[in-house]
């Protein structure tokens, strides 16, 4: 303290630097002691220390020097008070100076505190030695502090830049919105105005058919009204004249019909707008991927085609490498692909099998069960648990009760936002969604079941039928 009290003092006026500056020969000074000092000065400039002579006042402002006595007096007025304060620590339940510290209870002690019930068996040492101790500590775990104010730093930053991504995946996950209300606007205005064709075109149909009953029934009026005006003039003739006449009156009375009123009755009209119609059509035609089956992975009574699409279950095992990923017992095999970001759907062709299960996985996936579980993680998936009863696989087991039983499944994968959704691609209903959150790729995952009937992923381009 003493030399850095020594190297920001002005050797002028002997105080802490005011205004620091410094002459082109290396000195520092006070500007007003530098400028008092060539007051009366007016060719020769000397050096106040080593007298070297300047044909000008030259010197430059030193700010560095500045800052550099600032902390020194700042230093030096902390010292201080921390001097008076240690000399005036006093115990207050005794009177007496603070000298000594426990180090079990980390506190400052007197004399007679040390020797309390308290502190008989405690470790008690001098305040300097404690403070010297105390203070390697400290200054050991200084790097330690910074690396970890590092490491905030730093996920401070990825906070703000997930801050960013979230702004951006709601800003396209709004826009999907809008495209879908969109889509389904239109969609319903042109359903309108179709069924508003349809309607016009049937009252003017049934109006037709109104008239010409009209004209039928106007006919049948004025062939009664003809029949009694004849009747009429009949009954005034002669009796035997009357008698010769009444027969074909009647007869043409008694073939006479009354033509029956016309009655309509509209045709019904409505439409089926299944659950996410206009959103399935956007995931269809965006997001399709072709999925094929990884051979390491299939069970050995599994015989998937040469295209990779296809896999039915054998009773004849087949001959095949070891590989841990391989399903030893359970009849299953998993897709080729990896998924760790996106959005992807496929679509898989189950038809008439008793037992299927189609979904997504984890790659770490037990590959020894008997037969799949019904709860199990790392796996999202739906599938048949006895004819004709659908459950989901994974997280939770739920039933499920589809109107029409499925014989095509679509599944639609959103990595980022943790959704699997499952579709009924025979009447292009929603099956289910899972909503969780992946941490490791997902890969598709086929349990076949032990029926000679096969299961198939479809195309790209029959995704759509």
């Amino acid at each position: 303290m003493a030399d850095l009290r020594e190297e920001c003092g002005c050797p002028i006026c002997l105080d802490f630097f005011k205004d620091p500056v410094t002459t082109n020969c290396g000195h520092n000074f006070c500007f007003s002691c530098l400028s008092v000092s060539w007051k009366d000065v007016n060719s020769s400039f000397p050096c106040p220390v080593c007298r070297v002579c300047f044909p000008q006042r030259s010197f430059r402002r030193n700010a560095l020097l500045q800052n550099l006595t600032e902390m020194v007096k700042c230093l030096q007025n902390r010292r201080s008070k921390r001097k008076r304060q240690e000399e005036h620590a006093v115990c207050q339940k005794h009177n007496q100076a603070l000298t000594l510290f426990c180090v079990k209870d980390l506190e400052v002690l007197c004399t007679q505190c040390s020797f309390s019930v308290e502190h008989q068996k405690h470790y008690i040492c001098p305040i300097k030695r404690a403070a010297s101790y105390y203070r390697e500590i400290l200054e050991g775990s200084i790097e330690s502090l910074k690396s970890n104010v590092e490491r905030v730093e730093k996920v401070l930053s990825l906070q703000g830049r997930r801050s960013l991504e979230l702004k951006q995946k709601v800003g396209r996950r709004r826009d999907e919105i809008h495209s879908e209300f969109e889509q389904v606007r239109l969609f319903l205005q042109n359903e309108r105005e179709e069924m508003l064709k349809e309607i016009q075109i049937e009252e003017l149909d049934v109006l037709s058919q109104l008239h010409g009953n009209l004209g039928t029934l106007t006919d049948h009026v004025s062939t009664l009204e003809h029949l009694l005006e004849e009747a009429e003039n009949k009954d005034v003739g002669s009796d035997v004249t009357f008698l010769t006449g009444v027969k074909n009156v009647y007869q043409r009375f008694q073939n006479l019909k009354c033509p029956e009123p016309l009655s309509f009755s509209l045709q019904q009209y409505g439409f089926y707008l299944p659950p996410q119609y206009s959103g399935l059509d956007i995931i269809i035609k965006s997001f399709q991927v072709d999925v094929t089956f990884d051979l390491d992975t299939a069970h050995p009574q599994l015989l998937v085609s040469k295209d990779r699409r296809t896999v039915m279950y054998k009773e004849a095992r087949q001959s095949v490498s070891e590989n841990p990923r391989r399903f030893a017992l359970c009849p299953a095999v998993l897709g080729s692909e990896r998924f760790h970001s996106g959005r992807h759907y496929w679509v898989v062709k189950v038809e008439n099998k008793s037992k299927w299960t189609v979904g997504v996985c984890q790659d770490c996936l037990p590959r020894n069960w008997g037969n799949q579980p019904l709860l199990v993680a790392g796996l999202w998936a739906i599938g048949t648990y006895t004819n004709y009863n659908y459950v989901t696989y994974g997280p939770k087991k739920t039933r499920l009760l589809p109107v029409v039983h499925p014989s095509k499944i679509g599944i639609f994968l959103d990595y980022e936002v943790g959704e699997v959704s499952f579709f009924n691609m025979d009447d292009r209903s929603l099956l289910y969604t899972f909503r969780d959150s992946f941490t490791r790729p997902v890969c598709p995952y086929f349990f076949v079941g032990t029926d000679p009937i096969p299961l198939k992923i479809l195309p790209k381009q029959d995704q759509e039928r």
